[in-house]
Order: structure tokens, then sequence, then C-alpha cells
């Protein structure tokens, strides 16, 4: 006879008729050898009975006698199975008896069952505990749980009542993950109780057994007594302490599922913005120096956040990105599988260890604080007469951490990565940066693939990201890779503190070095006005223009004294800089009036002219040579000849919105706005134009030639960024202080989230310089009057001491000259608009130059070249 080996997987029960008829039973599972006849019929003439191999036993042949050959097929089968049992047993015996009722019944629901039962012993529990209220039955239930574990009994209510609610809610979610081991959970809480039956036991008067059940309900009960006693005679009431509290942390580890140094570490985090408001809270009970603030303070800024796995990055200027730390939380609360169980930190580009001897990050990292201000360490004028005191930095806010999904950046990624395969380009995902407003993924295109191919996918990026828009970086500066950066569900707000508590700001020295936001890689930005040295800032109403400026003043009056940097502050809207009046900074105070700014500029320009031929007299090139020279006494007055010198400080003008300015005096203003832009960086004059209408009307050419370095916010249209910045991007910007940055010399555009500053932080400052100042004095000549509207000369009038004014000089040289007394001529060949030419020819017919007006025709000059010259 010829048999073949059959491998069947089956449930253990019962055949049920016919060959290889099985009917699973739903609790148990193994696997049988059949074997079986041949088709061929052999089996069934020979009468051999077929063998059933378990995996347990050894299957022993069965020398039962053959079955008629009369009988009918159907009938064989019946034999067959039956002789599967091995020689001595019955087939009932072999056969396993069927599941019961109530079996059949509970089965798949024993996790319901045992919820519901431990929730109700739980409430009977605590009501036989706290009040007796469940009859005898919930008195022996509360006696027999002070028995067993004594003081812990109040506790044992709610942990059953919990752990039933876990059964009941499956130790599994919908998609099949787990939630919770319930073996686990027992037996950790098992250990804790047990630990603090321990305890109470050692500390509730170590009673021993005999003694009444009241002395074992008072301490740990007949459960602490037992692991109690015989620890303490091993190693004493301290050496067993110490064993219990070690047996409490294992068991938290064990039902938690959290490490040691996971638990650590969020202790930690946990603790540091309460170590940071109570230091902040008590500031004000002491003395602090500003320049000694402590740099545990600023532990909890806004962390980097940067996911790399293969490199770092590097910045839009195209500098080379340090590593960066970064802090990423897995959904579920418990550090990703890709960490290693050390932190949560991961290093960008590093596999093994975080490395932290390399970082060179612009955010407050907690240093050591240097020893003294870097303001008050600057030279100041020798004849200052006021002890100025920076603020202290504790009146700025900080910002919180930024925590970020690991899980969900990574799945965005890929289905960035997937969503352009769809269009026929072929990536690959290397980094992840994740910044305060928006994350950048960084791809790798495959051999073959153009790059005009990913940029004409943008509003198909955008929509398969489910993001109102993409902004595009191809390449990366520095990098063979693509940027395509998507805005962050959750955006991080910078705060000023931050960013001047970094250690960019404490290593600063130039006071004219202002704050400006976090790029994308989480560094600290800071813009040197002075280097710039203009800046036209512009964009949509609402995009952070207002923000930035006060986070750039708040800057210079927490790094700088009134020695050091003067400021014109000009706000034809009247509400926006107002807040900084009687400022000591200030050289008038804030102008608000559109004639009076254009006059203020004016003057801006002669300032500029005389600190050049100031320059010129002593033999200097610029400011910074004259101030170092005048600090080590190089500069000696000469008090024969009447002449003084002071310390030159820098002079900033502000300008918060242009429009306005242009729709009054648009020659003047752009003309005056030209020659400090062309001229006046030497000499240490700066300007700062702000603009919500960023059109070729208000930013002309002209500007835009002498202003180098811009700064964009969130606009409505391309050609509204290409007045800007010369080219696209701030249309994609999303607003909130979301900004794009070109310096001066650098062609690429740097994403930045600017900072933010409270008006009440703004006025915090302002009232501690108030306070050491209290009595401004203002130079009236500054914004003069409103009736001395300038032209766009070299100056103009100031008051009413026009006879001195060097532009009336060369109208009577030109009236004389040509013997033509015309005020059409006045205006083309000065270059000044009607109404000033007409007010010059009134002048010059006071002096008795010209004649009076004869209607259309030109005046009579009453002068002659020779009295002229004889004048001079």
């Amino acid at each position: 006879m010829r048999t073949e080996r059959v491998k069947v997987r089956r449930r253990t029960g019962r055949f049920s008729r016919g060959f290889l008829d099985l009917a699973p039973c739903p609790h148990h599972c193994r696997t049988v050898w059949v074997t079986s006849p041949l088709a061929s019929g052999e089996g069934a003439e020979s009468g051999t009975r077929a063998p059933v191999a378990t995996k347990q036993s050894s299957p022993k042949r069965s020398t039962a006698k053959k079955p008629s050959a009369k009988k009918s097929p159907a009938k064989k089968a019946p034999a067959k199975r039956g002789s599967a049992a091995p020689k001595g047993r019955s087939s009932a015996a072999a056969r396993p008896p069927a599941p019961g009722p109530v079996r059949e019944a509970f089965a798949g629901h024993g996790h319901d069952v045992w919820g519901v039962a431990l929730v109700a012993l739980g409430l009977l529990t605590a009501l036989g505990v706290y009040g007796n209220l469940a009859g005898p039955l919930g008195r022996g239930l509360a006696e027999v749980a002070g028995a067993l574990v004594g003081g812990l009994r109040v506790f044992l209510p709610p942990v059953l009542v919990v752990g039933g609610a876990l059964l009941l809610r499956g130790p599994r979610d919908a998609q099949g993950a787990p939630r919770f081991s319930a073996g686990r959970l027992g037996v950790g809480v098992v250990l804790i109780f047990v630990a603090v039956a321990g305890l109470l036991h050692l500390t509730k008067g170590r009673p021993e057994f005999g003694m009444p059940l009241e002395d074992f309900i008072a301490a740990g009960g007949y459960v602490g007594a037992l692991v109690g006693a015989p620890l303490e005679k091993a190693l004493a009431v301290w050496g067993a302490g110490l064993v219990f509290i070690a047996l409490i942390v294992v068991g938290l580890v064990i039902a938690t599922g959290v490490s040691v140094r996971t638990a650590a570490r969020k202790t930690a985090d946990g603790v540091k913005p309460v170590q940071g408001a109570m230091k902040r809270g008590m500031g004000s009970l002491f003395e602090l120096k500003p320049e000694g603030e402590d740099g545990d303070d600023v532990e909890d800024a806004i962390v980097p956040i940067l996911y790399d796995g293969s490199s770092t990055g590097e910045d839009a200027w195209g500098d080379e990105a340090e590593p960066m730390l970064t802090e990423l939380i897995d959904p579920d609360g418990e550090p990703a599988d890709s960490f290693d169980d050390e932190s949560l930190l991961f290093v960008a580009g590093s596999d093994d260890e975080p490395v932290v001897d390399e970082l060179d990050i612009h955010v407050p990292t907690g240093d050591a604080p240097p020893a003294k201000s870097e303001q008050l360490t600057m030279p100041l004028p020798k004849e200052r007469k006021v002890n100025w005191k920076l603020p202290p930095l504790k009146m700025l806010d900080r910002s919180v951490a930024q925590q970020v999904d690991k899980k969900m950046v990574e799945d965005r990624g890929r289905l960035l990565e997937a969503a352009l395969a769809e269009h026929g380009v072929q990536t690959k995902l290397v980094g992840m940066v994740v910044g305060p407003t928006v994350t950048r993924y960084e791809l790798e295109l495959l051999p073959g693939v153009k790059v005009s191919k990913v940029t004409s996918l943008h509003k198909d990026i955008a929509y398969a990201m489910a993001s109102p828009d993409v902004r595009i970086l191809a390449p990366i500066p520095g990098k063979q890779a693509i940027g395509v950066e998507v805005p962050n569900d959750n955006r991080q707000l910078v705060a000023v503190g931050d960013i001047l508590a970094s250690p960019e700001a404490k290593a600063a020295k130039n006071p004219l070095e202002v704050a400006i936001g976090r790029d994308i890689n989480g560094r600290s930005v800071l813009a040197d006005l002075s280097k710039m040295p203009h800046i036209l800032i512009a964009g949509a109403t609402g995009a952070g223009k207002s923000s930035c400026i006060n986070s750039l003043l708040t800057s210079i009056l927490m790094r700088s004294t009134p020695d050091q940097v003067r400021l014109i502050l000009i706000d034809p809207k009247r509400v926006e800089l107002g807040q900084y009046n009687r400022l000591p900074h200030l050289l008038t105070q804030v102008v608000t009036n559109p004639k009076k700014a254009a006059n203020a500029l004016s003057w801006t320009v002669k300032e500029m002219e005389r600190r050049y031929d100031l320059l010129s007299e002593c033999g200097f090139r610029d400011i910074d040579g004259y101030n170092s020279a005048f600090d080590r006494g190089e500069v000696v007055d000469q008090p024969e000849m009447g002449i003084e010198y002071n310390r030159l400080p820098y002079i900033l003008v502000v300008v918060d919105e242009l429009n306005d300015l242009m729709m009054v005096a648009a020659r003047d203003v752009e003309e005056s706005i030209c020659r400090i832009a062309q001229m006046a960086r030497a000499v240490g004059i700066h300007l700062v134009i702000a603009t919500q209408r960023p059109s070729v009307n208000v930013i002309t050419g002209v500007i835009k030639a002498n202003v180098p370095a811009r700064l964009a916010f969130a606009v409505s249209s391309l050609a509204d960024s290409r007045v800007i910045l010369d080219q696209g991007g701030a249309e994609k910007l999303l607003g909130r202080g979301d900004m794009l940055l070109l310096g001066p010399s650098s062609s690429i555009a740097q994403r930045i989230q600017g900072a933010w500053v409270t008006e009440d932080e703004v006025r915090a400052v302002v009232a501690a310089w108030r306070q050491q100042s209290p009595d401004v004095a203002y130079d009236d000549t500054v914004q003069g009057s409103e009736e001395s509207s300038i032209g766009s000369s070299a100056g103009g009038m100031v008051g009413g001491d026009d006879d001195d004014d060097d532009l009336l000089a060369q109208a009577m040289e030109l009236v004389v000259r040509s013997q033509l007394g015309s005020t059409s001529m006045l205006q083309r060949k000065l270059r000044v608009g009607f109404a000033r030419a007409g007010r010059l020819m009134d002048l010059l017919e006071q002096r008795g130059v010209v004649g009076p007006s004869e209607g259309s025709k030109a005046r009579t000059v009453l002068m002659t070249p020779e009295e002229l010259d004889g004048a001079d």
C-alpha cells in the first residue's frame, strides 16, 4: 500500500463524519499528520486504518481487525477515524469533549467580563471602606482589604475601578494597535502596592504576628508584615526602606512602560518653565544687574527643530549651518522606535549619539552670562553727565519650547515624495527642517530629472499637501537638493527676548545690531544696520511691518544708550510710534506732520554735510575712526579758535509710512532720502523706511537703487514682490511676521519668522528710560516750521532765518547774472517747486534785487552784476 502524508492545521476538537472534514473549536490549535490512502483504492482493499500522529506523542499502529469488504464506502470513514486512536484507548477517549454552553457564551468577552467584575468589586469595596454602605458584604471586603494591605485599603477601590475601566476599553484600538498590556500593568501595580505596604509596616510600629488585627490595619497589613519583617531583620530599617523605594520605581517602570531616563528628562522639562517663572518673579524683590542676568532663564525659549538623516543644512545666505538639536515628540507620548533610549534629543547628521560639542546655534542655550553688558563697556562721550543704565532682559518675555510630531512630519515628507512621483518626477527625501513657521523638505532629484519640472508643479504640490501654497527653493544654496517649504499646522511664536538673550546678541558690540527673528533652521537673526547701511521694509497691511519696527526699536533701547544712538521717528499715521515720546534717545519728538517730516529729512541732510566737514577737518574717513581717536584723546579742542569737539553718536531715521510723505512732497522726500542713502553711511546716519504700498509710485527706482537691503512681508501679488525684492516669493508668505530678508550683498532671500514684542513690554522699556531722564530737551530745528517746506537741494530754510540760506544766495546770483527775474527760471535752475520759487522771488524783492510783480511778465532786475560782486 502507498500512502501520502498530509499536513493538516486543525483546531483541537471533534472530527465530523467524512474524510478530513474538520469542525474547529475556537480555543486550541495544533498541527497533526494524517496518513491517508491514495486515490487508487489501494487503501480500501487493504483495509489498513490511517494512523493520526500528533506532535506531542508518537503514533502507534493499530492492530484492529479489517472491516468487511461488503460495507459501503460511507461507513468506512468512521472506522478509519476511530482507528487513529492509540492502542488500548477507545475512540470516545481520543475525541476531546465539546465546549459547554457556558464556555461558548463567554468566548470573546473575557475583557468585558473581567472589567465589569473589577469595577463592581471596586465600587463595593469603596462603599465598605469609605462609608459602610454595602452591608455585611461591604464590611467584609473592607476588613479583608485592611487585613491585607493595611492603610492602603483607601487606595484599593480606585485602583480596581481604573483597572476595570481599562479592561472595558480594551487592550487594542480600532486599528488593532495595542494600547496597554494588562499583565504588565497588573504586575506593576502589585509591586507598587507590596512596596508601599512594606514601607507602611516599617514606619507604623512594625507589628508582629500575634498582635491584634487593628495594629496590622493601621500599618501595612499582613502583606507589609510578610515582606517588611524579613527585610528589616536582614537590612535594618533604612536598608529595607531603600529596597522598597527601588521596588516602587521598578513597579512604575513596568506599569507605565516609561524608562527612568525618559521620566527624569520629562520631569526636568516640566520644572524648567516653573524655575524660569520663579526667577523672573523673584527678580523684582532683589536688585539684579542687567548685565549679569542668569542664563538659565532663557532655557525655555524656542528649541530649533531639525530632522535630517544625512547632513546638516545651509541657510539662505549660503553659510554653512551647524548641527542643531531637535526635540521630537512621539504621538503616543513614548520615545520613537528610531531613537536611542538615551533621550529624545536627535542631532542632524548623526546616527549614533548626540553631538553637543560642535553646536553653534543662534538660540538661547543658558550659556554663562557675560561679565558686563556689551553697551556699557563701549566708550561713551567724555562730557556725559548721566550714568545711563540699560534695562534688564527680564522685562522681555520668553517663548515656550516648540514641539513637533516627528512621525507626522516624516509622513508628510513621504506624501510629498509620492505626489511628485505621480507627476513623473522621481525624487528622494533626504532631510526635513522644521522651523517656527514652515517645514522645509529636502529632495534629491534622480538622474535625468530637470529642476524646472519641480518648480512648475508648485500648485500640484500645494494641493497634495493640503496647503494654501508652497515655496520652492530650486536648488537650496550650497546643497545638491531642492527645498519645498510647507506651512506648519501650528506656528511657533518668536519673542524678542529670545533673540536678545541669544549668544550672538550677547557677543554683538555694535549698538545698531537689532533683532529680526529666527530663520528656518532655528537660529537667531540679527541685522547690523551700520553695515546694511539702510533697509526698506514693505508688505501688505497687517503682515507685520509695525511689529518689526517695534522689535527693531526695542532692540536698540535694550542695547544702547542715548550717547550711542539718537533717533528721529517719523510717524504720519500718528498712532504707531507715539509711545516712544519723551525718550532720551530722540533728537526731536515723534514727527507726525508730513511737511515737518520733510523738514526733518532736510535737517538730516545738513547734519550729514556738517559731519563730513568735521571728518575732513580732523582727517578721518568715517565715524568709527573719529570716535576711536576721540576716545584715545587724539582729538583735542581748540579754545582759542572757539572749536570744541564731541563724540558723534549714530543717528537712525525711522519712517513708518513712506506713502504719506510721497503724497505730500514726493520730490523733496525722494531726493533727501537718496542723498542720505548715498552718502550718510560713513558719518553714522542710517535709514529704516517702511511702507504698506509696495508700488513703483512709492518705492521708486531711485530709492531702490540707493537702499540695498530689503525686508518683504506678505503681499498680494507677484508684481508687488518684484517691486520690493526684484524677485518673487513674498506673495507666498503667510503673514503674521513671516518675512523674506534680502541682504545688501546677496541675491537670495532668507526666510525668517519675525520677532514679536508686546505693547506692555515696549511701555516697560520706555518707562525705564524715562525714569532715568525725566526732563528731555529736544532740538526744535530738526522739524522746523510747517511753512518752511523745503526743496530737494542741500537743505531748506528753518524758521524765519531766510537771509542766511544758501538757496537764496544761489537764486540771487542766477537772477542778477542772467538779468532775468523769472520764477519759472528759478524753478528749473534750482529744481524746486513753483511755490518755493515764488517765495524766493518775494525774498529777492524784499532785498531790492528785483522789482514788483508785473503779471505774467518777468520782473525787472534792479541789481547789476558789478553791484553783486561788490557786495561779495
